[in-house]
């Protein structure tokens, strides 16, 4: 039985790649006078490549930004400090993530997270996006002192949540972080379909949020018949 469904953040619950464009044009736009040499869609365009899917941390991001572009007026500290502050005002979801988060929730299954990156970043953007109070349990690498696709992360939410790792759900767009190594330590897996990657080894795969308390209950309903109930 499926008793906690837990969420990766990042490209699942928020969509990274719209809040992080629409933060550079903003960054842009406040940054104007630095920045007035280069082309709006230049810079867009460079921070989005550099950023790596926010697999390359702003620090090196903005170094190299400064270099390329003769960046004057600001350091990348100063840079990177905005992005910090400013992002969760652009924090953005996808379709369904409150109405997903309430429908599991009614159904009486304790709800988790796990996400890599830094805690107060991370902590920020989920209460942007005003969904924290859904989670009994959030996990987040810098804090735990491990990161996905490390499989005791994804054991210990189990464990805080009081459940064994095949009475958990794991949802997460990335192939190899989320949904191997999620089904390594036998959760059942859901890949949230991202046109970036291939087609992945998960026991569901999903474009919508929305599915999933449908998917939790048919998982639930069948168990229970092969059990005789």
């Amino acid at each position: 039985m499926i008793r906690a469904v837990i969420f990766d953040l990042d490209g699942t619950l928020l969509n990274r790649d719209v809040s992080l464009k629409k933060f550079v044009e903003d960054q842009y736009e406040r940054c104007k006078q630095a920045f007035r040499h280069i082309h709006k869609n230049t810079y867009i365009d460079r921070f989005i490549e550099l950023d790596a899917r926010g697999y390359v941390w702003k620090d090196n991001v903005y170094q190299q930004l400064i270099d390329e572009f003769r960046i004057e007026g600001l350091t990348w500290k100063e840079l990177l400090d905005d992005y910090i502050h400013h992002f969760p005002f652009h924090c953005t979801p996808f379709d369904n993530v409150e109405n997903t988060l309430q429908r599991l929730s009614e159904d009486n299954l304790s709800l988790g997270m796990i996400t890599n990156g830094f805690e107060v970043f991370q902590m920020n953007n989920l209460k942007a996006l005003g969904i924290a109070p859904f989670f009994q349990s959030i996990l987040v690498s810098e804090r735990e002192g491990i990161k996905k696709p490390n499989p005791e992360i994804f054991r210990r939410s189990a464990e805080f949540l009081g459940f064994s790792t095949r009475e958990c759900l794991f949802i997460g767009d990335h192939p190899e972080n989320d949904v191997k190594a999620a089904k390594a330590v036998g959760m059942t897996t859901v890949w949230k379909k991202d046109s970036f990657w291939d087609e992945v080894d998960a026991d569901f795969i999903i474009e919508d949020l929305s599915c999933m308390p449908a998917i939790v209950q048919s998982i639930n309903e069948k168990e229970g018949k092969e059990d005789g109930f």
